[in-house]
């Protein structure tokens, strides 16, 4: 089954900040709402680029991204 990872964008010199606590209310949302995949986590691409992620199994996607809103996607390779 294909996974893929759903991605948050931040911007501005707080991206990075914003990006970890955004990572805290996906956990939050996996707990809840009982998702398959417990996969979540944050990079700093630049100084003012940062991003959250959560890693979903294609078959949840659709609800997932209708509920989150998610900025963009892409195939989860690990």
């Amino acid at each position: 089954m294909r996974k893929l990872k759903l991605i948050w964008d931040f911007r501005g010199p707080d991206a990075l900040k914003i990006a970890q606590h955004h990572e805290i209310h996906l956990k939050e949302y996996i707990t809840l709402e009982k998702t398959e995949l417990n996969i979540t986590g944050f990079e700093q691409l630049n100084d003012m680029h940062s991003i959250a992620f959560m890693v979903v199994n294609e078959t949840e996607m659709k609800p997932i991204r209708d509920a989150l809103k998610p900025h963009r996607g892409q195939v989860y390779s690990e």
